[in-house]
């Protein structure tokens, strides 16, 4: 499986994700260091950082704004490495080599699944660790509500990093369906709505239960994706 992995990776010029995933970690962690350092996120009457009081504002923003972007990031690399596989029948030569269709399938969606997980935990804990170093500099307009020296912290950020990630099966499995990788970008953004909106003080994303219920149904959605891959026909 670690070949398969590995041979995707080569196939589909994993350098140039690579690439992009700097680049968007560096956007990322210019944005979040000038929200808590250059006041861009103050209210432009009062110059007071526009929040509500007791609300965990920095490790939030952190959580929401790398979530949404490589739920996205890894809905398109699932979108260019199997459905479009499918549109473009390259996927019928893949399918010919006497390998199992299923482990072909697999090992593609855990090429992206690995890469994105790891890019995620990296590019988070880059930008919790520049917004803490920069604290040692000048104050913050928001309070450092986390601690990078107490386990529970990169618990947290595994699970979350794990449930942001899985979560694209869902569209991956919408994307199948309709072999079209525009279905399955637009349900990474339904997804998002689904994941991070609220209805006044409700929030989906703030209920203890709810990454383990993503992380099943994510699970359900993965294995329907490739159930029937070994005998169904390919369009």
């Amino acid at each position: 499986m670690l070949k398969l992995i590995r041979l995707e990776w080569k196939k589909n010029h994993i350098a140039r994700y690579i690439r992009n995933a700097l680049i968007v970690a560096g956007v990322l962690g210019l944005f979040l260091f000038a929200t808590a350092y250059f006041g861009i996120a103050n209210d432009p009457d009062t110059g007071v950082p526009d929040t509500a009081e007791g609300y965990n504002f920095m490790s939030a923003s952190v959580e929401m704004v790398t979530g949404i972007t490589f739920l996205i990031f890894t809905s398109l690399m699932l979108a260019s490495f199997i459905v479009s596989a499918y549109k473009n029948k390259t996927m019928n030569l893949m399918f010919s080599y006497p390998i199992k269709r299923r482990n072909i399938l697999i090992s593609q969606m855990l090429a992206v699944w690995i890469f994105n997980f790891a890019a995620l935990v990296l590019t988070k804990l880059l930008i919790y660790g520049c917004i803490l170093a920069g604290s040692a500099y000048k104050a913050s307009a928001f309070p450092i509500d986390y601690d990078m020296t107490h386990l529970s912290f990169y618990a947290q950020l595994v699970l979350k990093s794990v449930v942001t990630v899985s979560v694209s099966f869902i569209a991956l499995f919408v994307g199948l369906v309709l072999r079209s990788s525009k279905a399955t970008i637009v349900t990474s953004f339904l997804l998002i709505l689904l994941t991070q909106a609220n209805i006044g003080d409700y929030s989906l994303a703030n209920r203890p239960i709810f990454p383990l219920v993503l992380i099943a149904v994510s699970l359900v959605f993965a294995f329907l994706s490739i159930r029937n891959v070994e005998t169904k026909d390919l369009l």
